[in-house]
């Protein structure tokens, strides 16, 4: 794993799946309310839907989540000149899908959280008991990288060394 670095601001996460429509949405969204200013969140996805799964956004509007700035997008935004600074990339998705993934500016960190894909789901009664399942594992899950920074050490963020 690459070293801590100090002054430069929060930690910069870039959550991907293979839509962008649900799974990377809600972990963006949940690392910007709990991360509280010493993470920055991002999604994106490898083939973007082009728009939000409306159950995901149902679901993080029924728990006070702000959704006006969401938006799906291509991971294509975050691998180019005048993309932001990446210190960690979370993979949602199977990492097949990701095989081809292009090598980030900055060489961040990348790490795999196994959320299944509410696209999956046979009826829509279905994929909404998996997004809320896939919320509450993402919920812990954030919680779990929350930790990892304590609220007094808000200038670290995790990547590759400054020297």
């Amino acid at each position: 794993m690459a070293p801590v670095r100090q002054g430069h601001g929060p930690c910069h996460v870039l959550f991907l799946c293979t839509g962008n429509a649900a799974r990377s949405i809600l972990a963006e969204a949940l690392l910007n309310r709990v991360g509280e200013g010493r993470f920055r969140a991002f999604s994106a996805g490898v083939r973007p839907k082009g728009q939000i799964d409306p159950a995901a956004l149902a679901l993080l509007r029924a728990r006070g989540f702000a959704t006006a700035d969401l938006r799906s997008k291509s991971w294509d935004e975050f691998a180019g000149p005048g993309a932001p600074r990446l210190d960690l990339v979370v993979v949602l998705c199977d990492p097949e899908a990701v095989s081809a993934c292009p090598v980030w500016p900055g060489g961040p960190v990348q790490v795999h959280w196994s959320i299944p894909d509410p696209a999956a789901a046979a009826s829509d009664a279905e994929r909404v008991c998996i997004l809320e399942d896939g919320f509450e594992r993402l919920q812990a899950a954030v919680a779990g990288l929350c930790a990892l920074i304590a609220p007094e050490a808000a200038a670290l963020s995790v990547g590759p060394s400054a020297t």
